[in-house]
């Protein structure tokens, strides 16, 4: 199955030590429908606001560490609290979503719930959070180390210019030089070029010596 609601009483096996109980009550309180997926390479998590007998909607993939899938959670109830005061008057990632995010992270920081190296980047994130998870670098690098390890898969950034790496679907690449924000790295097949993130995470083929 795709998906499951989870029973909350099963949410302490995905959340930090100590997150459970007000994360449990935002949920009871909003009368939130939770739901874990499979992972989703293009979003982490999802809302979608009550409308007639439906309740809030809220998805989190369950592959991630318990403190990605807690921030991912703050993120999306930052939409609910965002759309229960301005309903669809606001734009999605606005100011008010910040504003929101900002004040719900902000209380989970004080309970001193993250490791020192993931609580000190979070304190960045609370000056302008991001509109998606994924999009902040800085914040990924530091959660990556805490997921399980798999086997062969690295950080693109970690791989030396030139080498051959292959991303999930078996298309094939070589690190070619950073541009700005992004490394160039042309498919083998076609020889076209693409952009990556420097945390994307890619399957070693072969290091250049």
């Amino acid at each position: 199955m795709p998906k499951q609601e989870a029973p909350l009483h099963q949410l302490k096996d995905y959340l930090p030590h100590g997150s459970f109980e007000e994360v449990a009550h935002y949920l009871v309180h909003y009368k939130v429908q939770l739901t874990i997926t499979r992972e989703r390479k293009s979003v982490l998590g999802d809302y979608r606001n009550s409308h007639l007998d439906k309740n809030h909607r809220i998805t989190v993939n369950g592959n991630l560490n318990p403190y990605s899938f807690l921030i991912t959670l703050l993120h999306e109830l930052a939409h609910l609290f965002t759309y229960e005061r301005y309903g669809h008057r606001v734009q999605a990632h606005g100011q008010e979503w910040k504003n929101e995010f900002s004040k719900v992270l902000a209380r989970f920081l004080e309970k001193k719930i993250f490791p020192t190296d993931i609580q000190h980047t979070l304190f960045k994130t609370l000056q302008n959070p991001a509109a998606s998870s994924c999009a902040d670098t800085s914040l990924l690098r530091v959660l990556h180390q805490y997921d399980k390890k798999k086997e062969g898969v690295i950080l693109i950034e970690a791989l030396p210019t030139g080498a051959r790496f292959k991303i999930k679907g078996g298309r094939i690449f070589i690190k070619e030089e950073k541009v700005r924000k992004r490394f160039k790295c042309k498919e083998v097949a076609t020889g076209k070029i693409y952009l990556f993130s420097p945390v994307y995470e890619v399957e070693v083929i072969s290091q250049v010596d």
